[in-house]
């Protein structure tokens, strides 16, 4: 468009420039040179360089040699911003200074075509021309740049709630295991008895039945609780306590099984982070050996030393194969220590059984780990 109108400009002066003083000192240059200037400034945006020689060439030449004088000077500023805002700025600054010193020349050595003001204002608007074409190839470069650290701090924004809703995913399938799966677990194994002693022994069954029907009213609760907080709604504040050290013996009385405990150190007023977490690994610790051990009976220790909990949940069950720890439960169990910085290793006694051991440290990690 800056082309069109410039060439255009051009050419309606050089006509009222001939209209004006007649044919007689029109030559073929008058024609050649402005054409020849406006060809090769209608490739200025293709070959920018090649386009600034040509029209600065073209316009050097037309002042001493052809009879009018049109403005096709201006072909050549608008031929050296061009050159400058496309990045050739040392070309552009070349062909400047070679045209003004070749016209400051030719007027020492001949006929001076303009006097020193017009020179001067020559000067001032090729240094403007050229000034102009990096200024805003210059702008462009940075708005180009603010565009993409927007994109980039967008995308990076997404990518980490992303991240957050894997990582509250992940959080709420760990809690509806530990949690839900642990009274299923139960419902189940009591279920189990009541079936087989509904008929030998009538009061063990009614007692599995009730066992039965309180698990699953506690499990509804737990489950409308934590729906609850999922749909984001006003809901009843749950009656059951949140599972913690300080409620150990009731943890182990909800596993069914006989376990031998042995407590070491002050259990209570531990972070509310590290005691949830602990509970949650003795909860499930003490389901799968319920589920899977073969025994009813297993050894639990806790111990509260050197600014750790140290949990161990062992059985001498016959138990099942180990697979290197791939089940949901197991996993769950790392990932809650491995988030608080610690660690827990889970796999077969070499004098029989299962054995889990878990390090829970009590202040939060400084290294970045989460």
């Amino acid at each position: 468009m800056v082309s069109l109108v410039a060439i255009g400009g051009v050419l309606a002066w050089t006509l009222v420039t001939f209209a004006l003083r007649g044919a007689d000192r029109v030559n073929t240059l008058d024609v050649l040179l402005p054409l020849i200037a406006s060809g090769a400034l209608l490739l200025r945006r293709r070959h920018p360089v090649a386009a600034l020689v040509v029209v600065t060439a073209a316009s050097g030449a037309y002042y001493p040699l052809a009879g009018l004088d049109g403005p096709v000077i201006v072909m050549a500023f608008v031929a050296l911003y061009t050159a400058a805002d496309l990045g050739h700025l040392i070309p552009a600054v070349v062909v400047g200074a070679v045209a003004l010193l070749a016209m400051g020349l030719g007027e020492v050595g001949g006929t001076r075509h303009v006097d020193d003001s017009m020179f001067l204002m020559i000067a001032g608007w090729v240094v403007a021309a050229i000034a102009f074409g990096g200024v805003t190839r210059n702008r462009r470069a940075y708005l180009l740049e603010a565009r993409q650290h927007a994109l980039d701090a967008l995308r990076s924004k997404e990518e980490e709630a992303r991240r957050r809703a894997g990582e509250e995913r992940l959080r709420i399938a760990r809690e509806l295991h530990d949690v839900l799966g642990q009274k299923i677990s139960m419902i189940n194994v009591q279920a189990a008895a009541a079936l087989h002693g509904i008929r030998k022994r009538p009061e063990e069954a009614e007692a599995a039945l009730r066992t039965i029907k309180d698990t699953s009213k506690e499990t509804l609760r737990e489950l409308r609780t934590t729906l609850g907080v999922l749909r984001q709604v006003d809901e009843d504040a749950p009656t059951a306590p949140a599972d913690s050290l300080a409620r150990v013996d009731a943890l182990v009385a909800e596993s069914g099984l006989d376990v031998r405990t042995e407590l070491s150190g002050p259990l209570d007023a531990l972070p509310t982070e590290v005691d949830l977490a602990a509970a949650r690994i003795v909860r499930e610790s003490l389901t799968n050996v319920s589920r899977h051990s073969g025994t009813d009976k297993a050894t639990l220790t806790i111990r509260h030393t050197s600014g750790n909990i140290m949990i161990c949940v062992e059985d001498e069950g016959p138990g099942a194969s180990y697979d290197g720890g791939s089940g949901f439960g197991l996993l769950g169990m790392r990932e809650r220590a491995t988030a608080l910085g610690g660690a827990l290793e889970a796999g077969p006694r070499p004098e029989g059984g299962f054995r889990v051991t878990a390090r829970l440290p009590l202040s939060p990690p400084t290294n970045g780990t989460r």
